[in-house]
C-alpha cells in the first residue's frame, strides 16, 4: 500500500520529516550529486536506527529482550510504520541516483560517438587519393608472383607421352 504524505508526516520527527520530504520527485531533482550523496547516508542512518528499535520493540513484546523503558512495548505499529517510510525514501533517493548515473553514461556514450565521428571525417578529409594503385602517371606494371613458364604445358605433356609410348615399342 502507498503511503501518504500525511502518513509519513505522522510517522516521523519534524528533523525527520524533513529529511523525507527532500526526496519526494521536485525536490530530489534540485539536489546536487554531493546533497543526493550525504541526504542519503543520513536516510540510511535514521532507517537503521529505526529498524533495529524496531526489532528490539518486537523482542520486547515476544518477552525475549528486557524493556528498554519502564513496561514492555505493548505495540509495533508505529516503529514499523517509520521504518517503512525511511525504506521508501532510501528506495527513491537510490533510484534517482541510479537515473542520474545512467543518463550520464548516456552523456558520455553520445560524446565519445560523436568525437568518433568528428575524428573519421578529419582523417577522411585528409587524405588525397584512395589507397592502393592509381592511375596517377600511368599504370604501373604489376609482374606475377608465379613462375615463369619456358614452354606450353601442353607440350611438355604430349613430349612425355610420345617418349613414354617410344619406350613401350622398344620393350616389346
Amino acid at each position: 500500500m502507498a503511503l501518504t504524505r500525511k502518513d509519513e508526516a505522522r510517522a516521523l520527527d519534524a528533523e525527520e520529516h524533513g529529511l523525507v520530504e527532500k526526496s519526494h520527485h521536485p525536490e530530489v531533482q534540485e539536489l546536487s550529486d554531493s546533497e543526493l550523496n550525504d541526504l542519503l547516508k543520513l536516510i540510511r542512518e535514521r532507517r537503521d536506527r529505526a529498524q533495529r528499535l524496531a526489532r528490539q520493540r518486537r523482542r520486547e513484546m515476544r518477552g525475549k529482550a528486557a524493556p528498554r523503558g519502564a513496561t514492555p512495548a505493548a505495540a509495533d505499529q508505529g516503529s514499523k510504520l517509520k521504518l517503512e517510510v525511511l525504506a521508501t525514501a532510501v528506495r527513491r533517493l537510490n533510484s534517482e541516483r541510479d537515473r542520474r548515473q545512467r543518463q550520464g553514461a548516456r552523456e558520455d556514450l553520445q560524446a565519445n560517438a560523436e568525437r568518433a565521428l568528428t575524428m573519421r571525417r578529419a582523417a577522411a578529409a585528409k587524405r588525397h587519393h584512395p589507397i592502393g594503385r592509381t592511375a596517377s602517371r600511368g599504370m604501373a606494371s604489376n609482374p606475377s608472383s608465379k613462375r615463369e613458364q619456358i614452354t606450353d604445358p601442353r607440350e611438355v605433356g604430349r613430349v612425355s607421352q610420345s617418349i613414354k609410348r617410344s619406350q613401350a615399342k622398344r620393350d616389346k
